[in-house]
């Protein structure tokens, strides 16, 4: 199945990525996590996107989300133009948005940029279901090295303002 030509800017977030991440927050205790997240391509505009989380020791389930990840085309971005753009070098940042599902009855849009490697997003929307906890918004910074993927999560929740929650590094496993 071919790629859609606006992902081509995404390709280097292809497969799947494994490893380690730690997180803390002002509420819980500092914890460490195993992860798996995949970014796959269905012939359409849009990556999608799934992460899960286990215990490092007991590999207990502990967090998981899914999505989609799309490039929003610039109004002078065409198939042709698309196919000239290096991947690991697109002519300045490409806008995308991420469209995620967790099962804690939290749903969210972000949006940002990817460039030089480096995919910075920020809630613009989040929707909660009643038992959902007061999540506020969520900011993410994806740095994407040949196959090592590190990320940042930031938090803000109920009256905590904006504070860092999560860091991983993981490796392509495929």
């Amino acid at each position: 199945m071919n790629l859609h030509p606006d992902l081509v800017p995404l390709t280097t977030l292809l497969g799947t990525w494994e490893g380690v991440g730690a997180g803390d927050y002002p509420t819980i205790d500092a914890f460490r996590y195993r992860e798996q997240v995949t970014f796959a391509h269905v012939g359409k505009p849009f990556l999608t996107y799934g992460q899960r989380t286990w215990h490092p020791e007991h590999g207990a389930p502990m967090h998981s989300e899914t999505g989609y990840l799309r490039v929003v085309p610039s109004p002078e971005t065409t198939a042709a133009t698309a196919d000239a753009v290096n991947p690991a070098d697109p002519a300045g940042p490409v806008r995308v948005e991420l469209v995620l599902a967790h099962p804690t009855g939290i749903v969210e849009v972000e949006e940002g940029n990817l460039e030089a490697g480096v995919l910075r997003l920020a809630t613009t929307s989040i929707g909660r279901s009643d038992t959902a906890k007061d999540v506020v918004s969520l900011r993410r910074e994806f740095r994407i090295t040949d196959d090592e993927l590190s990320y940042d999560l930031w938090m803000a929740y109920a009256d905590i303002p904006e504070t860092h929650h999560l860091h991983a590094t993981l490796r392509r496993t495929s």
